[in-house]
């Protein structure tokens, strides 16, 4: 089935914001320094704390964060969530790196309910278990590593390298009636989606390093990071929306019809 012109445009916007995530360039821009700068300050070993520091984050988000989100389908409310993420990113930028691991879990709990509210308000249905597991994939969406190539790191293949997880978990979840961050499937794809979502943190973190950044500085980087995340999850629901209009391979082929030209891969599971 072919998209139409309408759907088409909206594709080619989610595409601009999935394929382009651009957090390292928004904070270097905001602080005027380059994020590199700031990596210099983060002790040995920060990258191993900060992925741990994901995946407890990510679990306490998912236990607290969705719960509080009705089913009536409105317009996200992104500002609100931008002024929770400023108040937690000024306490990380009065503190710096070591009020991190307090700061994280409330950021990463208002991302995932901004994550959350996006999704109602591009139809998805967050009694099921389905919607709510494809608000935690956002988290791996807004991380590419130096290392990676476009290859490596386009959405699809992302959400590919996922699949099997993201299967499992909802598996689980529809035998077992909740999404209950403890059980072993849900263990297994927050792994994965921390060991992504960690790059953009130690971004953040290293940015939070800087020396003189502050309160202010600290909540600006905040609204950007919610920001980006925000983006991820436009995107990423605009795909979905789609997908359940025409079908995941028609959307697939249109999104890669898109972009540069780049070798097949295997279109996504289920």
């Amino acid at each position: 089935m072919t998209l139409s012109e309408p759907h088409r445009r909206e594709l080619t916007q989610a595409r601009s914001l999935l394929e382009n995530p651009g957090l390292t360039a928004r904070l270097t821009d905001a602080l005027a320094s380059p994020i590199e700068r700031g990596m210099a300050y983060l002790p040995d070993g920060a990258r191993e704390q900060i992925v741990a520091l994901s995946d407890a984050a990510l679990r306490g988000a998912l236990r607290v964060a969705l719960s509080t989100l009705g089913d009536v389908r409105s317009p996200p409310s992104n500002r609100l969530h931008k002024v929770g993420g400023a108040l937690s990113g000024a306490l990380g930028g009065a503190f710096g790196l070591p009020a991190l691991a307090a700061e994280l879990p409330v950021s990463t709990s208002i991302m995932l309910r901004s994550i959350a509210d996006i999704a109602r308000s591009e139809g998805e249905d967050l009694s099921e278990a389905e919607a709510r597991i494809a608000c935690m994939e956002v988290f791996a969406l807004g991380g590419r590593s130096p290392s990676d190539n476009a290859a490596e790191s386009g959405y699809f293949t992302v959400r590919a390298a996922l699949a099997k997880a993201v299967s499992d978990a909802v598996r689980y979840a529809a035998t077992a009636g909740a999404v209950k961050e403890t059980a072993p499937a849900m263990v297994r794809l927050i792994a994965q989606v921390a060991t992504r979502f960690s790059i953009p943190v130690t971004e953040k973190a290293a940015a939070q390093a800087i020396p003189a950044v502050g309160a202010a500085g600290g909540a600006i980087i905040n609204v950007l990071f919610l920001d980006h995340f925000q983006d991820m999850a436009h995107g990423h629901f605009t795909v979905r929306r789609l997908e359940r209009r025409y079908g995941p391979s028609a959307v697939q082929v249109a999104y890669r019809e898109l972009g540069p030209k780049t070798p097949d891969r295997r279109l996504i599971e289920g």
